[in-house]
């Protein structure tokens, strides 16, 4: 099942501003009803992104007599869009100043929430990338839609582990979340590259071997 290869990618999905903006409302005031509509914005844009992937992949193979030749194509627009995503990483590795919009994250309503996430996990180019990867591979597999939806369920648990951390923890939550914030934000990169050079690895298996 294909579904077990991109798991991974939702590392990628949360690494950078999506996951930092989760610390920020977990230690907010109202911090359960802002995380929650957070990930609730994020569900959509991560879902539907990667379904119009699925989708447009699996008419144009159902549309060619030549399957081979199109699983081709569409391994060679992966294998592209992984390459651009590392160097995305890459790039935006160093830490800079926070955004303004992130002032306001101890005072989030709901609403700004849901938007926040709508926007951070479908506008934010890295993600667009990471999620047309998905539906693109899970379609090239001939594997059902269905299997877009693991990888978009762990994302939403990232994104909501500072929230957990907080029903967890109690008030040491107050002092351990901002140290695994300030980690996260130096150090996620890597892991990204990590997870990135992996999935490299399979679809230029991909292309090798099919």
């Amino acid at each position: 099942m294909s579904f077990a290869q991109i798991l991974p990618l939702a590392f990628v999905m949360i690494a950078g501003p999506q996951i930092i903006t989760s610390f920020f409302l977990a230690t907010s005031r109202g911090w359960a009803k802002t995380s929650l509509a957070y990930v609730g914005g994020a569900a959509i844009s991560i879902t539907a992104i990667a379904s119009v992937a699925y989708l447009v992949a699996a008419a144009a193979k159902s549309g060619t007599e030549n399957d081979h030749t199109t699983n081709k194509v569409i391994d060679w627009v992966i294998l592209a869009l992984i390459l651009i995503l590392i160097l995305r990483v890459y790039v935006g590795r160093k830490t800079s100043e926070p955004p303004k919009w992130m002032s306001k994250l101890r005072e989030a309503t709901p609403k700004f929430a849901f938007t926040l996430g709508l926007l951070l996990l479908g506008i934010f180019p890295t993600d667009i990338l990471t999620s047309v990867t998905v539906g693109l591979h899970v379609a090239r597999h001939d594997d059902p839609w269905w299997q877009c939806l693991p990888f978009v369920a762990l994302t939403l648990l990232l994104l909501s582990a500072p929230a957990i951390g907080v029903v967890l923890l109690g008030k040491r939550s107050q002092l351990v979340l901002p140290k695994i914030r300030d980690w996260m934000d130096t150090q996620s990169w890597i892991v990204s590259e990590v997870v990135l050079l992996f999935f490299l690895g399979i679809t230029v298996n991909s292309l090798v071997g099919g």
